[in-house]
């Protein structure tokens, strides 16, 4: 769905993104993380043709950001960090006025409008004025004008800051529902507890290059995510781990791993099995909550020690 090649981009005096590749399954949630100033909005900015980069190309269904961006407008929605409301107006206002600028028709735009409502769950507010909503209900009224043109694609720049904590939990069950709508996502955030709740993949951007050199999955419905800990250190266990069937390796060293395993009950027992047959005094073997932080400091503290 989304495509890059060694994208860069410069701002005057420095180079915010360093030869990006990555690429962006159709109908998932990707996680976009990083430190402050790493690139993030500005990768977000060159995917939805709103940036040119100084080289290399972006695609969106099969078009190039270059050669068609009004065409991909017309096929992606937006959300940036700091977003506007016309406060004055109505919801039902602002999401007509919003269906009108993505080029849907007089005719048309009001049951867009509320077929967008209907969607973030506004349906019941569509007489009051934007400037009188809750944060949540803002936030959902920005993403509502962001996917009123039924987007194929949906870019959201740190769309949690400044929830609370039931908004943010009502924020991804509603990305949830987006994504088995159809539409493919890709966020960007610092809270990596609550990407958790609904990511499939993590991309880690550091100094304005992909960490890792890769996505990471963050979870897959037919593989069980475990943390495995070693009473005493032994260097070969990520080999070990490696030859085993259904077994992935998220980060390993020589104290434990963090894995993902394709199978049941009776798959984990004789990985465990295989485990402590081969001399590994396993100390800890269950699933993992806490994947998506450690992944992520794994690899930012990998970089770090690079020369």
């Amino acid at each position: 769905m989304i495509v890059l090649r060694d994208l860069v981009f410069d701002y005057p005096g420095h180079r915010a993104l360093h030869g990006v590749s990555l690429r962006v399954e159709p109908r998932t949630i990707t996680a976009l993380v990083g430190p402050n100033g790493a690139g993030k909005t500005t990768l977000l900015r060159c995917m939805a043709a709103l940036e040119t980069p100084y080289a290399g190309s972006v695609t969106i269904d099969g078009l190039d950001t270059r050669e068609a961006p009004r065409a991909i407008h017309a096929r992606l929605g937006y959300l940036p960090d700091f977003f506007g409301l016309y406060d004055v107006l109505s919801v039902r206002r602002c999401l007509h006025y919003a269906a009108r600028a993505h080029g849907i028709g007089s005719a048309q735009a009001a049951g867009a409008a509320e077929a967008a409502a209907a969607r973030v769950g506004l349906a019941d507010r569509m007489e009051q004025a934007a400037g009188a909503l809750s944060r949540g209900l803002r936030q959902r009224l920005a993403i509502a004008q962001a996917i009123v043109h039924q987007p194929a694609v949906l870019l959201l720049d740190e769309p949690a800051a400044g929830l609370d904590p039931r908004a943010r939990r009502d924020l991804s069950r509603l990305l949830l529902e987006l994504r088995a709508d159809g539409m493919t996502l890709v966020v960007s955030s610092h809270i990596l507890a609550e990407l958790e709740d609904y990511s499939s993949r993590m991309i880690i951007v550091d100094q304005g290059r992909i960490a890792g050199g890769q996505a990471i999955t963050v979870r897959d419905a037919a593989a069980a995510r475990l943390r495995l800990s070693l009473a005493a250190p032994h260097d070969g266990l990520a080999d070990f781990l490696a030859r085993q069937p259904g077994v992935t390796v998220i980060a390993a060293d020589a104290a434990g791993a963090l894995l993902t395993l394709r199978g049941d009950a009776p798959e984990r027992a004789a990985l465990l099995a295989a485990l402590v047959g081969a001399g590994f005094a396993v100390s800890a073997f269950a699933e993992d909550a806490r994947a998506l932080e450690d992944v992520y400091f794994a690899q930012v503290t990998s970089g770090e020690r690079k020369p």
